[in-house]
């Protein structure tokens, strides 16, 4: 019995240590302008992100959307480069209106060193779709970032924005994600805040990261 008891916390210690270095990429960066009853609010930096529409049901539209990306900063692009991961890794909402592309593809050849992957990956629901997005690493550019062989993949430049965040852990899931939504915009309602955007899902752990150790969260603008 005690050797069964050791076995068990010997995975779980390994499993742990497994999640918490696979989880360690670059993030997205932010300014915490305040913290609020049940969540936080935050300034994001300009920056760029890869984008991809998937159609489909939350888990299947971000798992293809996640291939999509992954093949693209993983040497699917015109200078072969591999962009490093980075987080979150996201999903999100949005109203059914076409998502405009807020900056070009730029079509360039970049040397073939190894660019850090960030976090979060985002999908946005669009009539029944869900753009899928990965943060591009801080230390690079549109005319930088070599162009995706795929044209499903934009390369898109987003502005600063403020945005309310609500934070929470376990395993990701539809039903979860959408009680997240929900309450995040209860909480904004009480708190008499604006909101300009459709709330998004943000993951910013490696596949198979313990439960207890995994970050997910709820995004969205603010006034």
């Amino acid at each position: 019995m005690k050797i069964l008891f050791l076995v068990v916390v010997g995975v779980f210690v390994v499993w742990s240590l497994w999640g918490l270095l696979a989880s360690r990429v670059e993030q997205a960066s932010y300014t915490v302008l305040s913290k609020k009853r049940g969540y936080e609010v935050r300034s994001y930096a300009p920056h760029i992100e890869a984008q991809t529409v998937v159609s489909g049901a939350s888990d299947k539209a971000m798992g293809e959307g996640f291939t999509i990306i992954a093949g693209y900063i993983f040497g699917g692009n015109t200078s072969k480069t591999s962009i490093a991961m980075t987080a979150p890794v996201g999903s999100v909402e949005a109203s059914s209106e076409r998502i405009a592309m807020t900056a070009p593809v730029v079509r360039t050849k970049v040397a073939s060193e190894k660019i850090p992957m960030t976090a979060p990956v985002v999908a946005t629901e669009n009539a029944g779709a869900y753009v899928v997005s990965f943060v591009m690493p801080r230390s690079y550019t549109l005319e930088k970032l070599p162009t995706p062989n795929d044209a499903r993949v934009q390369l898109v430049a987003v502005p600063e924005r403020k945005i309310a965040a609500l934070r929470y852990s376990g395993y990701r899931s539809t039903s979860g994600i959408e009680t997240m939504k929900v309450e995040l915009l209860g909480l904004l309602e009480r708190d008499g805040e604006v909101v300009l955007g459709t709330p998004s899902y943000a993951g910013y752990n490696a596949p198979g990261t313990p439960p207890w150790l995994s970050r997910h969260e709820i995004l969205v603008e603010i006034k």
